[in-house]
């Protein structure tokens, strides 16, 4: 079984490309906090290499940006290419199955997304007896 389970900031923006066929890829980098403190008691992070693909990507690239907090739900992939040097470089990355952003968004922020309403400052409270109230 190989199934990965993260939650944690991004690092940076996420990147968009598109495949020869279309096909939108998103990545982004995941600091995820653990649960114990290095020998300076400072918090330490793990740090991720996530890759999301289809819809999915476009979404990421569109509502997350650097800082934002999201969970990810995926598998562990390796894998090997040559460098233009001639040498063996090797990869691990976490391909999303599921992505899930956590925290608020700003108001106003994406598409569709309510404005606040304006502030009336001229509005003005009358008192109300207790005794008018229906409960």
């Amino acid at each position: 079984m190989n199934k990965v389970m993260l939650i944690g900031n991004l690092t940076k923006d996420p990147e968009i490309t598109t495949t020869n066929s279309g096909v939108s890829v998103c990545r982004f980098s995941l600091a995820v906090q653990r649960r114990f403190a290095n020998a300076d008691n400072g918090p330490q992070a793990d740090f991720f290499n996530i890759v999301v693909w289809r819809g999915q990507a476009e979404n990421c690239h569109r509502f997350l940006k650097k800082g934002s907090k999201c969970s990810v739900l995926g598998r562990i992939q390796n894998s090997s290419y040559e460098a233009s040097d001639g040498t063996k470089r090797y990869t691990t990355e976490i391909v999303a199955e599921e992505v899930e952003f956590l925290g608020t968004r700003p108001a106003g922020d994406g598409e569709g997304a309510p404005k606040p309403a304006p502030k009336d400052d001229t509005a003005v409270l009358e008192p109300i007896d207790d005794d008018s109230l229906p409960f």
